[in-house]
């Protein structure tokens, strides 16, 4: 996720809406209790006991964007332990049966949470079958936004950090991947764009119904689905990667200079960290004011007036593309275990951005760096360490966004390719994105391959750069300053 200076109003996550639902009372010993598997930062997110393999999704639009669309969620799964109950999240939708193993089950909500007690517990490492009939709407729950983002003439997805179970029924933490099918039944007129590769159009009685399917795992929070009257134009990428692109019919023409760059990208991009790591790419244009872009995995979400306001530069728009586009090597390929982990996604994504900006337009890394320098204690006083972030602010859960975790954390990287050189730098960015594709990872595992790759103790480098309080001094620049902290700068984080 990109948090971009064009926005023109903030997003406001509140308190989060209980589930909407006419629930079935389960008869237990113990009442119904939300869960979560230990994230520092979002206690209650995602659920212990199972591992996903897949989800199937299939949504009917109304025609409008304020009416619940229909929906069936199907989950298949692996327990890692015997369960008497399942835990979901889910939080925003009205569940209207629910079934496990094709027999009916009980189910009741708990703060953000579905619980769902079948027949008989399931034992441990069995393999199960969740299927949720329910409705998904995309009318904010009030004073919370995330999940469906109504568009001028439909709908799109932002489900970063914890939204997607204001979508769909899902164990929602980065650490559960699965591969996704989604189908999406549309009114003719409509067209339906999701993750991954086309896998059948159905056309029949005045509506349509598109599938598609991802050939990679992927996190809840990176779904995405873009329901609109759009043109869907395809363009071919490095080594004949297919490259879609959703925009808005009426504006094909004035966005096609600006989408014409991605294969190009693709190829900078890979000469820096190697192969695109996915089936497809593409940009979804979409006519919605988010204050954002977001990195869904294969289809990038981005607001439309970010390519036709005049007032941003060509290279600034440009960046931002390659933020997005890095993000499916970090964050996307290598998901974080955990949101504190968060600084390797847009630390990194924020590094390309600055290092392409650098290569083609002249704006120097070193520059950036140093004005990042200056800032970094009050970025730190505000928002934490880039590796151990502050919890986001009451009501607002996406400001972990903060500065720290995007130029706080491209400085480490900058600092760090000063210590170990910059070969063995490069060398450490293509094998994180190699040996963890497809796959979770860690700071930990992070700083274990730095180590690995220089040759180097580097535990108290990283000690300082990645938890301390203070800025630790910038190696071959001891000139450097950061500006001292004041009693202003530990308020509020910006938006």
């Amino acid at each position: 996720m990109l948090l971009t200076p064009h926005a023109r109003s903030p997003r406001r996550l509140k308190a989060a809406a209980l589930l909407a639902s006419a629930v079935c009372l389960v008869a237990a010993s113990a009442p119904a209790a939300p869960l979560g598997v230990g994230d520092r930062l979002f206690p209650h997110l995602g659920n212990p006991g199972y591992d996903v393999a897949s989800y199937d999704l299939s949504f009917t639009y109304p025609g409008s964007n304020s009416k619940p669309l229909k929906a069936v969620t199907t989950i298949d799964a692996w327990t890692t332990t015997e369960l008497d109950r399942i835990n979901l999240d889910f939080a925003h939708g009205k569940v209207e049966s629910v079934e496990v193993d094709g027999e009916p089950a009980v189910f009741t909500g708990a703060g953000e949470d579905l619980v769902v007690t079948p027949e008989e517990p399931l034992p441990d490492g069995s393999w199960m079958r969740i299927t949720v009939r329910h409705t998904s709407d995309p009318v904010s729950a009030q004073g919370r936004d995330g999940g469906w983002v109504r568009t001028a003439d439909g709908l799109a997805m932002a489900n970063q950090a914890d939204a997607a179970h204001l979508v769909f029924p899902c164990n929602d933490h980065p650490s559960d991947k699965a591969m996704f099918t989604i189908r999406v039944t549309a009114p003719d007129g409509y067209t339906a764009v999701a993750n991954g590769l086309p896998a059948g159009v159905d056309r029949d009685a005045g509506e349509t119904t598109w599938t598609y399917r991802t050939q990679h795992p992927m996190a809840t929070e990176l779904t995405q689905v873009s329901i609109g009257r759009s043109t869907v134009l395809h363009r071919t990428g490095p080594h004949g990667l297919p490259v879609r692109d959703v925009v808005p019919t009426k504006h094909r023409e004035a966005l096609e200079p600006w989408l014409e760059k991605t294969p190009g990208q693709i190829s900078w991009m890979e000469s820096k960290v190697g192969r695109y790591p996915f089936e497809t790419y593409g940009l979804l244009m979409a006519d919605a004011d988010t204050g954002f872009e977001l990195e869904t995995q294969t289809l990038s979400l981005f607001e439309r007036d970010l390519f036709t306001e005049p007032a941003y530069p060509k290279w600034y728009v440009e960046s931002i593309m390659v933020h997005e586009l890095a993000h499916q090597w970090f964050g996307d390929s290598v998901s974080p275990r955990n949101w504190s982990d968060l600084w390797l996604n847009e630390g990194h994504a924020t590094w390309y951005e600055a290092l392409y900006a650098e290569e083609k337009a002249d704006r120097p890394m070193e520059t950036r760096m140093k004005a990042a320098y200056g800032a970094s204690d009050r970025w730190r006083a505000a928002g934490g360490p880039p590796a151990e972030p502050k919890a986001p602010n009451p009501g607002q859960k996406i400001s972990i966004f903060r500065p720290n975790v995007y130029d706080g954390a491209a400085l480490v990287l900058y600092a760090l390719r000063e210590e170990i050189g910059r070969p063995a730098f490069e060398d450490l960015e293509r094998a994180w994105v190699s040996r963890h594709e497809d796959g979770v990872a860690t700071t930990a595992d992070f700083v274990a391959l730095a180590e690995e790759i220089s040759g180097r103790d580097l535990g108290g480098f990283f000690q300082g750069w990645l938890y301390g309080e203070k800025t630790p001094p910038m190696p071959g620049h001891p000139d450097w300053k950061s500006v001292a902290v004041t009693k202003a700068a530990t308020g509020k984080a910006p938006k």
